[in-house]
């Protein structure tokens, strides 16, 4: 995810977009500027754990999330989301239908599905009418019959309402947002639950199907492979389906007047949609997609996804991007004034791979999504001919790095206020470079491409990602990784 600077709420943003591609012209002194913006940044709990030496996988146990226990549920894996929903943009109103197909991991007497303000009408369990109460943001489902530990098993939710966002003074504007010609879905840590009944955490991936029906003559976007369209009495239904597994927060829609381009790129379907409102440069900017994404396989390894493109919004209330699997979202700022936008392409693209193919197994982990995609810009930085890696990391050793107000929350556990902090990208950015110095070019590039074909569509943690790099590098990086990921203070200059 990207902001209009980047998303992090617990602080102001640092610069405008276009500054993140750091050409020589931004100085120190601006540099440090970021830092007085950012310094007020603290993390909200200590690290609770040992020092990482040699980290050994960890645990495939369910349980519930560290930052945010009230996302998700247990008990059970989902392999399908079949969903199909009708939004009328004159009345608010969605209605909807979803078949999940799931394996009961323990025996089951009930099951807690997330959905947020919405109103169930039918639930049932293998054709049988279950069941159903609600606890907060819980639908609880009791079935006829408890399910059998391994049993696989099919829920039917028949829901509507008026969709809302979930707004939040540290995470921000996540979720639906009706306007006046549509609608769209979109944020992180949660979304998928203000539209539709999900087990909403990156943890329990599955394939999605989407028909989304909308008045005739408005587009409906959303995620994957595009299934075709039919129009009838004045409804239009478009469907698509994301074949490889996919985290419930990546799941996108956008609905509304769009300027519509569908293509192929490399023999995969390549789906731009650009809202009315913005001017025609940007669909050429997103245009280049296919390009960008052949650039960071050549350091990341192949293209992960079935499908390419790009959205483009033009709702002010989105000052962010998210990179909804094979289809990123852009929040309007990023192209204002006619700005090269490629920096924050490129974020989001790199996101396909460390995010999206391999997610996160826990919120805490979200350095390896973020930082990541942030040491993506610098390396895009240095493709096009403007600042090398090395100068950035540079730039910021030297200036916002030199305080100790800058290492004051941990890139490894930013904490939940956090979760979109400077110590999460820049920080992050900079333990991937600190790494690379480290081990070396050969070394660490290897580490990327090896790293996204052992965990391409799952999930994966810290610890794993340490005990990666020290098999692929034959060294112990413990300390390495505690000092950077987790120490308070300026660790040595790497190398």
């Amino acid at each position: 995810m990207t902001a209009t600077g980047r998303r992090r709420p617990s602080a102001p943003s640092p610069a405008p977009p276009a500054t993140f591609r750091r050409r020589r012209s931004l100085t120190v002194a601006a540099l440090v500027a970021v830092l007085v913006a950012l310094s007020g940044c603290t993390g909200d709990r200590p690290r609770s754990t040992a020092p990482v030496q040699g980290a050994a996988a960890q645990s495939t146990a369910p349980g519930p999330d560290p930052y945010f226990p009230e996302f998700g549920n247990v008990g059970y894996d989902v392999t399908s989301y079949d969903l199909a929903v009708t939004y009328d943009p004159a009345s608010k109103e969605l209605s909807g239908t979803v078949t999940i197909t799931a394996l009961a991991t323990e025996p089951l007497r009930e099951f807690s599905l997330d959905l947020i303000g919405l109103t169930v009408d039918e639930v049932t369990v293998d054709g049988a009418p279950a069941a159903v109460g609600r606890s907060g943001d819980k639908l609880v489902v009791t079935p006829v019959d408890e399910l059998a530990r391994g049993a696989s098993f099919t829920t039917v939710v028949t829901y509507g309402g008026t969709p809302e966002p979930l707004n939040s003074p540290t995470l921000g504007s996540d979720g639906f947002h009706p306007t006046a010609d549509g609608g769209f879905a979109i944020g992180e840590p949660r979304s998928a639950s203000t539209w539709f009944p999900v087990n909403d955490h990156p943890r329990d991936k599955a394939t999605y199907r989407f028909a989304i029906t909308v008045p005739e003559g408005l587009v409906a976007v959303s995620n994957g492979v595009p299934e075709g369209r039919e129009t009838d009495d004045g409804w239009t239904t478009w469907r698509w389906a994301e074949p490889v597994p996919m985290a419930s927060y990546l799941a996108m829609v956008a609905m509304g007047e769009y300027r519509l381009h569908e293509s192929e790129y490399r023999g995969l379907p390549m789906v731009v949609a650009v809202h009315e409102d913005l001017p025609t440069t940007v669909d050429a900017q997103l245009a280049r997609s296919g390009e960008i994404a052949d650039v960071l396989a050549g350091w990341f390894g192949p293209y992960p996804f079935r499908a390419y493109g790009g959205v483009a919004l033009s709702d002010q209330r989105i000052s962010y991007a998210l990179e909804a699997q094979s289809r990123p979202i852009y929040g309007p700022a990023f192209f204002a004034g006619g700005q090269d936008a490629s920096w924050v392409i490129a974020h989001e693209l790199a996101h396909q791979w460390f995010g999206n193919s391999v997610s996160v197994r826990e919120w805490d982990d979200i350095w390896l999504n973020e930082g990541f995609a942030s040491y993506a810009e610098w390396l895009w930085s240095e493709y096009v001919g403007d600042d090398t890696a090395q100068e950035l990391f540079d730039l910021y050793w030297t200036g916002p790095a030199a305080s100790a107000r800058f290492w004051a929350v941990p890139t490894g556990d930013p904490g939940r206020d956090n979760l979109f902090s400077h110590a999460v990208y820049e920080r992050g950015a900079m333990v991937v470079h600190a790494l690379r110095l480290t081990v070396g070019d050969e070394v660490f590039f290897r580490i990327l491409r090896t790293w996204t074909a052992a965990k391409r569509d799952g999930n994966a943690s810290t610890e794993e990602f340490i005990a990666h790099c020290e098999q692929v590098s034959g060294r112990l990086l413990g300390g390495f990784f505690e000092d950077w990921l987790y120490g308070t203070q300026r660790p040595p200059y790497p190398g």
